[in-house]
């Protein structure tokens, strides 16, 4: 309880930064852009199976010369993924700090045809039809207006167009949902929502697209690297640590908590879409 408290405290005196009531997008550019080289560099986002999984998708589409939109690219690791393969990848993200980290790792890399923009999913700078190919890697859970950014994916996607998504993703079941989106929230308070398979499954439908391919990914995550990279204030580390500590035992089985509290594995959906 005394950790719970010092959470509520320091959320509070949290508030008296702002001079005015920050909006979403102000908070997510705040927590992301002073962590910029800390997502470039992460290994949880520059390794993966997952990552291996978007380039096949993306060279199963066949067109070395593919227009293709990063959404949300965070440390860029997608953009830099897929670019071997395509003509031109655009890395788009809320935060110019991160899009400064990103252009120099692509320079770095001898990446030439990584460009990158600034906005945001919901209101996309681009014209109809403007992509062959759309991707999109640990981004989605801080959408503020989900499906108005489905609607947008699908917008400058050209018809029969390909989107694949990866991000995390959460359980039907409503006490494993509410403690996954809990130490989410905890840990990053810009984070909005990871959705469900079945939820991610409706939105694209509704939006225009087709579900092509659907898996479910394990994904480990080292609990001090995931909080050091956040900068997580320690008092919400501590509380997060007691939540696991406490769940009931089928919490702490479904997402593999040890004893020592040292990690836990949430869930990755990897999902391929075709605009219909």
């Amino acid at each position: 309880m005394r950790s719970v408290l010092r959470v509520a405290g320091t959320l509070a005196r949290g508030q008296s930064r702002w001079s005015s009531e920050p909006s979403h997008s102000d908070l997510v550019k705040e927590r992301f852009g002073s962590r910029a080289d800390r997502y470039v560099q992460s290994d949880l986002h520059a390794k993966g199976e997952d990552l291996q999984l978007m380039a096949d998708a993306v060279a199963s589409i066949g067109d070395s010369a593919a227009q293709v939109l990063d959404l949300g690219c965070g440390g860029g690791h997608a953009s830099f993924s897929v670019a071997p393969l395509v003509g031109q990848v655009t890395a788009f993200d809320l935060s110019e700090e991160m899009l400064a980290s990103v252009t120099d790792e692509a320079a770095r890399r001898g990446l030439r045809n990584v460009t990158t923009k600034q906005g945001s999913v919901d209101g996309l700078p681009f014209a109809d039809g403007s992509f062959d190919c759309l991707v999109s890697r640990y981004s989605a859970h801080h959408w503020e207006h989900f499906q108005k950014a489905l609607f947008e994916a699908q917008r400058v996607l050209k018809p029969g167009g390909t989107f694949v998504v990866i991000d995390v993703t959460s359980s039907d079941d409503p006490l494993l949902d509410t403690w996954l989106q809990t130490i989410e929230t905890i840990r990053d308070p810009s984070h909005v929502r990871d959705h469900t398979v079945a939820e991610w499954h409706r939105g694209l439908s509704v939006a225009g697209f087709e579900v092509r391919l659907t898996r479910v990914l394990p994904l480990h995550i080292d609990f001090p690297s995931w909080i050091v990279r956040m900068q997580t204030p320690e008092a919400h580390a501590a509380t997060i640590r007691d939540l696991l500590r406490d769940a009931p035992l089928r919490v702490r089985e479904h997402f593999q908590v040890p004893t020592d509290g040292s990690s836990h594995a949430f869930r990755n959906v990897f999902l391929v879409a075709r605009k219909c």
